[in-house]
Formats: C-alpha cells, structure tokens, sequence
C-alpha cells in the first residue's frame, strides 16, 4: 500500500466572517498545472463519496464514477489518490470546512497520507468544531487567519481579457495512423521479464505525431475517463502503434522510472519484445495508471488493467471513438450533385471501420488470417528501410498487404 511517513501539516484557516474577497483569493489559487487544487464542495451535500467527486470535479475528470460498487466513496478516493500523485498536486485547498463530517474529514487525512499533499481548511466560523479540534490534535497543524494566508489582491489598472487559446483540432475526428495495428487475431503473448531493447534499435519507429495532434490528444484522455487505465492503454496504443495483444503484455514493472518508458512483449511474431519511449504528453497517464495499483495492492499486475474491479467501462475502440479517435478511415465515394428543391437531411454519422493489418509482423506466417483494411489506407512505414525508401517515392517489396506483394 502506497503510504507516505511524514505528510506535511494540515493549515486550518478562520473566515469567521465569510468575506467574498477570501474565497475568491481561494478559488484564484486553482491552478492543476501548478500543482496547486481548490476544492469548492458541492451545497447541501455531506457524504463522502460526493467529496471524492468534487476533487475529481477539480481535476477536470468526468463525476460520477457510475462503474463502481454504488454508495461506495473508496473507488472514488483512490482515484482521485492517483490522479493526485501522478499529475502532480501538492497543494489541496477545501473551502467549506466548517461543514465537514467526521467520516469525510478521516477520508481527507487518508487522501493526504497516501499523497502527501499538503492539505489546507477554509473554515467560515470563529472557532474550529470539536470533533475538527479533536482530530487535528492526532496530526500535526497550523491555524492561521484568513487575512494572513489569503489576503485581497491590490488594485490594478484593468488590463484587457486575452481570448482562449485556440484549438484548431477542436470537436474534430482525428485519423491516428498507429490506431490501424490496433486490432489483432492472434491471442495474448505470454509475458517475460527480459531487457529488452529499445524500439530504435529494433528498427521500428512508430508513426510521428504533430505536436498540435498531441495536445489535443492528452487534453481529450485526460477529461474523457476518471479509469488511468483506460487512458493509459489508449495513450500507449497512440505513441507504440501497438496492437491490444501486445498491451495485454504490460505490467507495472515494465513501466521504466518517472515513466519515460514501457516494454511491450511477443512471442516474436511482430518485432520481439521492445522498450518505446514514453512522451511528456503521456506519462502522468501511464504513472496513474501506475500508482492506483500501488495505492490498492502494491502487487506488479497487468499495467492496463483496473485494481478497483469496475464494471460497464468501455472497450477500448470504443473509447477512442468517444475521444473521436480512430484509424485513418476509407475515402468515402464521390457524391453525385443532383438538383432537388427538397431540402437536404443531415448527414448521419459513418460507423468507425476498424480494420485488422499485419503489416508490423516479421513472418508472413504470424498470423494466417488476411489483412482485413476494409478499404482504409495501410500504415506509413515503420523501418528505417522502409521509411527511407517511402522519401523516394516507392516502396520494397516486403511490406504491406501479403497478398499484394506479388504485384509489384
């Protein structure tokens, strides 16, 4: 079990008036890509688990976690647990917690003994409750007063609002070449604990993703699921171009430390056995997906697979369809203008082809199955070979569709 000795102190500051300027000096603090969280509880609410749901709340994850045991906050909390470590949050502020039950202010040191973050309480009220006094004297606390810790902003000349930042690839579908090696045949490979090497020294470079791509892709896993391992298993089939047979292969072990890379295993149909490297823009995934098997179990199991036992969580092709990712897709046929006076219906929305290709596989008899493209385009070239002879306009004639290979 993940635990840390010697969690800094909790900081408990007194509002007894309730001042606006406070609680926008709070609220003002909240910056997750600063590591630092303010947590303003949902009214009229005093469960736990709905506390757990507001930190994931603050996290910018989808609430509630429908796929757990209802009524019950511990999925909930070590969820959130990980997230808290992985992205990483070293300041939790609580607004509200004069309002706090007993049972959810022990959630509150539990999260703050698993994560070691450094917890602090905004009580509107004069004094601290009995129960809250009683508890903090088992931990180590400062009580300050609001005006000290969360004072009024000076006045400044107001500047002009600067517009969002724009995301060109907003709401669009994106076509992810690695995604057309997702889907296999073949059955899951047994793991093994070699070293092995790094993909480059395979000769096999995943397909290159544009840094506007990348953003947007981490930015969709990050606020598609509360599940780390469904977003790091989708995360890790984007940068490896990986089929689902060689990710059932991860374990926790096979993630390298700070989680710069991952060793994927086979039986040697496709590569052999490989290490990739994991880009910034994926491993607080890969850690979170890492560290809520520490956090439950502290036993090396199956990387991308859920500790906490959820039931209803998609398949992985269809979350990627509900982050609009898929493979590139087939061109759809050209459409025939034909003049009407009646007004035209809305197009419905073309069903995501997954196609099954082999094209990463080193033996023509990996897998006997046909490649199944189902018109969508192959996958660019992933040798230095290959690649280099792509630049010159042609490709050799080992690679690509099996039963294509005699005409060229």
């Amino acid at each position: 079990m993940l635990d840390c000795p010697n969690p800094p102190p909790v900081t408990v500051i007194l509002d007894p008036h309730d001042d606006v300027i406070h609680t926008r000096a709070a609220l003002a603090s909240h910056a997750p890509h600063e590591g630092r969280l303010t947590v303003h509880p949902t009214p009229g609410t005093d469960s736990a688990l709905a506390l757990a749901h507001d930190i994931l709340a603050a996290l910018n994850k989808p609430v509630p976690l429908n796929s757990h045991r209802p009524l019950d906050p511990a999925p909930a909390w070590s969820t959130a647990a990980a997230w808290i470590l992985a992205t990483p949050i070293t300041h939790l502020t609580l607004l509200r917690a004069h309002l706090l039950t007993p049972h959810r202010f022990k959630d509150l040191l539990a999260l703050r003994r698993r994560t070691g973050v450094r917890l602090v309480l905004v009580c509107h009220r004069r004094t601290v409750q009995t129960f809250l006094e009683r508890e903090l004297r088992q931990v180590e606390h400062h009580i300050a007063e609001a005006s000290a810790l969360l004072p009024e902003a000076e006045p400044t000349t107001p500047q002009p609002q600067t517009p969002p930042t724009a995301r060109p690839l907003a709401n669009r579908w994106l076509s992810l070449p690695a995604l057309t090696t997702l889907k296999t045949f073949d059955e899951t490979a047994t793991p093994c604990r070699c070293t092995a090497p790094m993909a480059k020294d395979r000769d096999f470079f995943p397909p290159v993703i544009p840094p506007v791509t990348e953003a947007e892709v981490a930015r969709r896993l990050h606020q598609s699921t509360p599940h780390p391992h469904l977003a790091a298993q989708l995360a890790t089939a984007v940068f490896t171009a990986a089929s689902t047979t060689q990710l059932n292969t991860a374990h926790v072990r096979d993630l390298g430390p700070d989680a710069t890379t991952i060793t994927l295993h086979d039986d040697g149909l496709r590569q052999g056995c490989m290490t990739h490297p994991v880009p910034a823009w994926a491993r607080p995934l890969l850690r979170a997906a890492a560290l809520l098997w520490s956090i439950e179990t502290g036993t090396n199991a199956p990387l991308f697979s859920d500790p906490l036992e959820s039931n209803g969580t998609p398949p992985l092709t269809a979350f990627a369809e509900s982050c609009k990712l898929r493979p590139p897709q087939p061109p759809r046929p050209k459409r025939r203008r034909i003049r009407s006076r009646t007004p035209q219906r809305s197009k419905e929305p073309v069903a995501t082809v997954w196609p099954v290709c082999t094209a990463h596989y080193r033996r023509s008899w990996g897998i006997p199955e046909p490649d199944l493209m189902q018109g969508c385009p192959h996958p660019p070239p992933h040798t230095a070979k290959t690649i280099a002879r792509k630049k010159k306009g042609w490709m050799p004639p080992d690679y690509g569709l099996r039963e294509l290979r005699h005409l060229r």
